[in-house]
């Protein structure tokens, strides 16, 4: 492999180094990926972060990733209110989740630099339960749960919270019709067949019996 081809994620011994509040097996991280804040970030199995990512969990914020979770390239997570993504759910590319919110009504100033007796920023926690799709270039405001099994078509903007096994589109995003929930077949095969591997592979490490 050249270096210009070379490996683009961190590896796991890299990532234990980082401080994380919590880190699982098999998280995969792209080296061009920002992220402040890594000691409010927990991270489940199975997790996957693509390219020029932005994470930002300091101070009293928190990024909480379950298992099997793929975040696209350039998607932005603002989680200073906290963000939380529950087993198997996902963003495509270039989402951009907002757990606060300036006022632009012009009754306050809008600009981080500014002290914040000067702004109206408000805000609220993002939650994305099992199985949540958000498509590419959507973006999700403060306060929102999307419930279990949601997804939102790309370039949507999410202003409130969805009901479950929904899908949604447009700005803002409204129920085009229901989701079906044949996935939930799926994963109870996968996790099946994923545990059975495990116990394989287990089996297979263990040290031979000593002949007597």
């Amino acid at each position: 492999m050249t270096k210009l081809f070379g490996p683009t994620h961190y590896t796991e011994e890299d990532l234990a180094n980082e401080g994380f509040k919590s880190l699982g097996s098999n998280v995969r991280i792209a080296k061009t990926c920002t992220i402040v804040g890594a000691e409010n970030i927990s991270i489940g199995d199975n997790v996957r972060i693509d390219g020029y990512c932005t994470l930002v969990a300091a101070g009293c914020g928190f990024i909480h990733f379950g298992s099997y979770i793929h975040v696209g390239g350039h998607c932005v997570l603002l989680a200073g209110e906290g963000i939380t993504f529950e087993d198997f759910s996902c963003l495509s590319w270039g989402v951009k989740l907002f757990s606060r919110s300036d006022d632009f009504s012009g009754q306050f100033m809008t600009n981080p630099t500014v002290p914040s007796k000067y702004t109206g920023v408000t805000g609220g926690p993002i939650v994305l339960k099992r199985h949540v799709v958000v498509g590419a270039g959507s973006v999700v405001l403060p306060k929102v749960t999307l419930e279990e099994g949601v997804a939102v078509g790309a370039l949507s903007l999410v202003t409130k919270s969805l009901a479950e096994w929904g899908i949604y589109s447009g700005i803002p995003a409204k129920h085009i019709k229901n989701r079906k929930k044949q996935l939930l077949e799926l994963e109870s095969v996968f996790l099946e067949e994923s545990s059975l591997n495990r116990r394989t592979k287990n089996n297979n490490t263990l040290p031979s019996p000593k002949k007597v």
